[in-house]
């Protein structure tokens, strides 16, 4: 890959992007919202893998899937009008077959194709799959941390948001906002472990497991972030103020903290 594809992958996927828009300005805002996501997810991978690596091509086609990670979201969109997966379709699938059918790696080597079109496909996969060549499994991590940096950001930007009519409508997944949230998925908190999108019924919930995405993170540069960047405490800021939840997202402080100094004395 050179810097060329790059280019020309970005003039593909404005274009794609372009060809979703409608008279409608509220799913228009959803659309823009993933179209920022992308450009973010893109910068935050760069910053991610030049820590990781000093390899201009591991940085190349780093950049060329956070490009492509969403782009089953916009066919999703048209036809579910939601982002929620697990009732429309898997978007990091979806995704995958979109650049299957479009065919706009065709002219990168047959590696570098494997490697964007599976970390493209698994980046939402809810643990990293077990698969033949760590160096997958490098990218699929970086996707996944760059991604997750940027959720936070415009989950916490959405709560901020006063004026309802400004707020993409998608970000919340359709999760009801009432005070209620489920004692299944804070105990999964306190377990350290991931919380599976099934399991939740309210906002409160998804904040929750947001929170637990902390538990995932892989890199050194994604943990520097991530409590540089506050989000935890600004996502925790808009929960129930209840000692449990409070006791939950210092167990998620503990864990941040105590990889980021191990980061540090490594």
């Amino acid at each position: 890959m050179n810097r060329d594809d790059l280019v020309i992958f970005k003039q593909w996927f404005s274009s794609y992007c372009a060809s979703f828009h409608t008279s409608d300005e509220n799913d228009n805002r959803n659309l823009v919202l993933k179209e920022q996501h992308t450009a973010n997810v893109c910068a935050n991978i760069l910053g991610i893998v030049r820590d990781e690596s000093s390899d201009e091509g591991d940085a190349m086609i780093a950049e060329a899937i956070a490009l492509f990670h969403d782009v089953g979201r916009f066919p999703q969109y048209a036809k579910y009008k939601t982002f929620k997966d697990n009732v429309s379709v898997n978007h990091g699938e979806l995704g995958a077959e979109v650049l299957a059918a479009a065919g706009i790696l065709k002219d990168l080597e047959l590696r570098e194709q494997e490697i964007i079109t599976t970390a493209v496909k698994f980046h939402n996969a809810f643990r990293v799959p077990h698969l033949a060549g760590p160096d997958i499994i490098f990218f699929i991590k970086l996707i996944r941390d760059a991604d997750k940096l940027d959720i936070w950001r415009i989950f916490f930007e959405y709560l901020s948001e006063d004026c309802l009519e400004n707020r993409p409508s998608a970000v919340s997944l359709g999760f009801p906002d009432t005070a209620e949230y489920s004692k299944e998925v804070l105990a999964r908190i306190f377990n350290k472990q991931l919380v599976p999108l099934a399991m939740l019924k309210t906002l409160n919930d998804f904040k929750l497991t947001i929170l637990s995405w902390a538990y995932d993170l892989n890199f050194r540069e994604s943990r520097r972030r991530a409590l540089e960047d506050n989000y935890i405490d600004r996502v925790a800021a808009t929960l129930p103020q209840t000692e449990e939840i409070r006791q939950a997202v210092s167990v998620v402080h503990e864990h941040i903290r105590g990889k980021s100094e191990g980061d540090h004395n490594g």
